[in-house]
């Protein structure tokens, strides 16, 4: 019991989609194999029957060296866009996180299993509340890139009202930091909506909150910690951009780069897809495939479904479309004949790196991305809201791994457009070609950052070294005066708690 006692206890809070829950999950099992310490996964009641399809929404999970334990947000049935306001979504959220996390807290430590640390994701920093309310440390994971967070750092820390003042001219250009220039229309979206009664102008407040707990987390001699999904290499100005925070790079993350096969226990919120598309790649020619998928999040209007079907077929290539259940509509023929196959949901690492696979249409969302490198595939880039607009400006102008498909003044990626892209990407042009060696070296220098001895890796295992519990269950001071210059940081790195 000692000994259990004064074990290293993460509890992760994360919020409740996809692109959250992924990397949350790699990181916890990264930590769980990396040293010896107990992991405890929180989100939201909705999220966690999906994930486990339980009866009791409440019931909590043992998944090897992993535990699951839900809190409610108030929306333990899901938000329902027809008759939830989301303009009050995010607020009945903390209103109600911050009780049932602080709960939860409180029976882990009568049960002899004490937090000691929470990490916690965007949109979430009521969860640092929590962790001060029990005297807990607690830690930021920006699981977007680090040229987003970035922007948004300087958003609120200067640059807000410039930005705001031009949120109508999308051709204005923004000069941040050790970033390269930016037009309006490059920004996340959430930090361009000046209109209090958009749907997502709550987020505003929300992603203020994120950076607020950081500047109350700062002090004499102490800088917030962050850690990154991302890794050194591929975002070192944007790292070194904000000298007042310590930056921790430790991705990739993904499970199959480690130990576990491609196919590791997955835990998606929707379905795969019962027809054998794993077979039906392995009967396509090695790089001829596209891959399309917008994640798990946008929806894509039926017009650009018609357009997309339009492209794909005009390509003359084999290709894998993912339409999510609950963005299909009727009367739109989504039947791929004999060189398609359209799916509603699928094991996207399993796919991104099988041989076949040759593109990647994406919305360009950071998990999905990510995964893309990973596997060294060349990416389309079709952004639809969010960090999106930003991260494809990355994978053409500075990863150069990719390409931005031109959507018309409604939005929407027209067919011969989709071909010009595929074309661009998949054929042996002297670009294509480059565009495919780019795309391969980002993949190399991924594996290089997790490997030991790579920036990653070192990172990740010095924010360990410095999360040391003593007898008494209490996190102590650590030192950091080693961490890679690479992470663009020179520096000691302390971790204490926090201060009322």
């Amino acid at each position: 019991m000692e000994k259990n006692q004064h074990k290293h206890h993460f509890l992760f809070v994360a919020f409740p989609i996809q692109g959250h829950i992924n990397p949350v999950r790699h990181l916890a099992m990264r930590l769980t194999t990396l040293s010896n310490t107990t992991v405890t996964i929180s989100t939201a009641v909705s999220c966690h029957r999906r994930m486990f399809n339980v009866s009791d929404p409440n019931q909590e999970i043992q998944e090897g060296n992993l535990t699951y334990i839900p809190f409610s947000n108030g929306y333990d049935n899901g938000f329902n866009s027809e008759t939830d306001d989301p303009k009050l979504y995010l607020s009945t959220f903390k209103q109600n996180g911050l009780k049932t996390l602080s709960t939860i807290v409180q029976s882990l430590s009568q049960r002899a299993r004490p937090v000691t640390c929470i990490i916690y994701t965007i949109l979430m920093s009521w969860a640092a509340g929590v962790a001060r309310e029990h005297n807990i440390p607690s830690v930021f994971f920006w699981n977007q890139t680090a040229t987003v967070f970035a922007i948004c750092y300087h958003f609120f820390h200067g640059y807000e009202s410039l930005i705001t003042d031009h949120a109508s001219n999308p051709e204005f250009t923004i000069h941040l930091p050790e970033l390269p220039p930016l037009k309006i229309k490059e920004l996340p979206s959430f930090i361009t909506i000046t209109d209090p009664n958009h749907p997502f102008f709550s987020g505003l407040f929300a992603l203020r909150g994120d950076f607020e707990a950081l500047d109350l987390e700062a002090g004499d001699r102490q800088l917030p910690k962050v850690l990154f999904n991302s890794f050194s290499a591929l975002e070192t100005s944007a790292l070194a951009s904000v000298n007042e925070i310590e930056t921790l790079s430790i991705a990739p993350l993904m499970p199959f780069l480690f130990s576990s096969p491609v196919d590791e226990v997955h835990r998606d919120l929707f379905k795969n897809d019962e027809r054998d598309y794993m077979k039906w790649l392995d009967s396509k020619e090695e790089g001829s495939v596209v891959y399309v998928s917008f994640g798990s999040v946008a929806m894509m209007k039926r017009t650009q479904m018609e357009e997309m079907m339009k492209g794909l077929k005009e390509s003359g290539r084999p290709y894998l479309w993912v339409v999510r259940k609950d963005n299909r509509e009727e009367g739109v023929e989504l039947d791929g004949g004999e060189e398609g196959m359209v799916i509603q949901w699928c094991s996207q690492l399993r796919v991104l790196s099988h041989r076949a696979v040759g593109c990647f249409v994406t919305h360009c969302g950071w998990n999905s991305m990510l995964e893309s490198l990973v596997c060294g595939m060349a990416m389309v880039g079709v952004p639809q809201f969010s960090d999106q607009a930003t991260n494809v400006k990355l994978v053409e102008e500075v990863w150069g791994s990719g390409v931005k498909g031109k959507v018309d003044e409604e939005g929407v990626l027209k067919g011969e457009e989709l071909k010009r892209c595929l074309d661009m990407v998949m054929d042996e042009g002297e670009e294509s070609v480059r565009i495919r060696r780019r795309a391969k070296m980002w993949r190399d220098k991924a594996l290089e950052a997790v490997n030991e001895g790579g920036s990653s890796y070192a990172n990740l295992q010095a924010f360990l070294s410095l999360c040391a519990v003593d007898r008494h269950g209490i996190l102590r001071l650590g030192l950091f005066s080693h961490i890679l210059p690479s992470i663009g940081v020179n520096c000691t790195l302390t971790f204490s708690r926090h201060r009322r």
